[in-house]
């Protein structure tokens, strides 16, 4: 793939915020998050708009988003912060010089870091956009944003505001977005930590971890499929829990793991709406936690789906209010001590298991995401492979159906190909289609 840039410029907003300095000290949720540059990937096909009315509209939302075009530093008690100092954003407008089915692939990451800008540290901007525009009239937007400006829905809060500027020019209906970082973590009149918070979301990774070739790979689950899963579950079940259940089973079958094995998954859970007071959606910044939901390979693979979906739905239901509010005291007492915490995160090239980490996209509507010539074909993040880490996103090509983003060791792709479609209840089903099952 052979690629032309064209222009590379810092984008600030349209209306500066009110004060260049003001520093915003990160929450103790914002510390959690990975500490670097996260890419995602946007696809659309022609008919496109143009880059100057993209970046018309992008300055306009900046406005509204001014941590998205500021920069970290440190507060006089060396906090980090984020200085809303009207900095900007950069902007890279790129020529490919194929067309747009011939590179973006789904299937992988080769090739497509050439589509979104550098995500080595050192960064100063804490968001890049790249526009590539493509010789058939494709398009794709490479976005990276450094996570401690946002989670995922702040992010795709922030992308839907963007496509509503240029797809509606000239209209100032846009909703404000809740800026108040500080508001999400008032802790109680005496803080008090029922959690061992340190140990759980600063902790070390507990498994031995070790170098892995993984492989990205997509999966597509049509809503017959997805429909058959729920009717297993008499007592009902969302379309998240019957999935990750088939999926927690299918992999462990492929990993080949021992039966006396433990296997956990590592669930990210936004907590803007679990909290009493509840914090708005809209809320920009970060607000995730993460549930936990364990088993022995024998019983995951013998319990049925709807025993399965107890399981994960148990561990997703002890992040409530009383975890959230402990979490936030557990914050306020760190600070008030100058404890330095280190955000945990998996390097790259690393494997997980047994264990798995999900993320979920599936509340994010991509119909939000039209500029004014249609939704997407296709969005998804690039990451390099960490084998065991799995992505939910809505199906850009079926209504109601959902792509899995996954990646898992090379010599295991072929044994998971042949059984991700398969429904059974126990690791029985899977032997008679020549699972590697002899070391359970």
């Amino acid at each position: 793939m052979a690629t032309e840039i064209t222009c590379t410029s810092l984008l600030k907003p349209a209306t500066s915020f009110q004060s260049s300095d003001t520093l915003i000290p990160l929450t103790i949720f914002d510390r959690t998050a990975f500490p670097g540059h996260v890419p995602n990937i946007i696809v659309f096909q022609s008919p496109t708009p143009s880059n100057k009315q993209l970046k018309h509209g992008l300055s306009q939302v900046l406005s509204h988003f001014p941590h998205a075009a500021g920069r970290l530093t440190f507060d006089s008690k060396h906090q980090l912060c984020i200085a809303l100092n009207n900095a900007g954003i950069r902007v890279i407008e790129v020529k490919v010089s194929s067309t747009l089915c011939k590179n973006v692939s789904l299937e992988g990451t080769k090739n497509l870091k050439e589509l979104y800008p550098s995500t080595d540290e050192g960064i100063e901007e804490l968001m890049q956009v790249q526009l590539n525009r493509y010789m058939c009239g494709g398009f794709v937007i490479g976005l990276t944003c450094h996570h401690f400006l946002g989670d995922g829905q702040s992010i795709s809060n922030f992308c839907s505001a963007w496509a509503q500027t240029v797809r509606t020019p000239g209209m100032h209906a846009l909703a404000t977005p809740f800026l108040d970082r500080g508001a999400i973590v008032v802790p109680r009149k005496i803080p008090m930590t029922s959690f061992d918070h340190a140990n759980i979301e600063f902790k070390k990774v507990e498994f031995d971890s070790h170098r892995n070739e993984a492989q990205n790979l997509t999966v597509h689950f049509s809503v017959d499929f997805i429909s058959d899963l729920k009717a297993l579950v008499p007592g009902g079940c969302t379309k998240f829990e019957c999935l990750l259940s088939h999926l927690w089973k299918k992999i462990t079958v492929a990993r080949g793991l021992k039966e006396t094995d433990f296997t956990e998954i590592r669930i990210a859970i936004n907590c803007r709406g679990r909290v009493k007071p509840a914090v708005p959606l809209n809320f920009f910044g970060n607000m995730v936690l993460w549930a936990y939901p364990r088993l022995c390979v024998k019983d995951l693979l013998t319990l049925s789906y709807a025993q399965v979906v107890i399981v994960i739905r148990k561990a997703v239901d002890q992040v409530d209010d009383t975890y959230i509010k402990s979490f936030i005291d557990f914050g306020a007492i760190a600070s008030e001590k100058g404890e330095q915490l280190s955000t945990t995160y998996v390097a790259t090239g690393t494997s997980l298991s047994p264990h798995l980490e999900i993320n979920s996209w599936l509340g994010f509507r991509f119909s939000d995401l039209d500029f004014g010539f249609g939704q997407p074909s296709a969005f998804f993040q690039p990451n390099e492979p960490i084998e065991g880490t799995i992505e939910f996103s809505p199906s850009c090509k079926e209504r109601g159906g959902v792509d899995v983003f996954l990646a898992l060791s090379e010599d295991r792709i072929d044994v998971f190909r042949q059984i991700c479609y398969s429904i059974e209840e126990s690791a029985v089903g899977c032997k008679q289609i020549g699972c590697p099952t002899s070391r359970m």
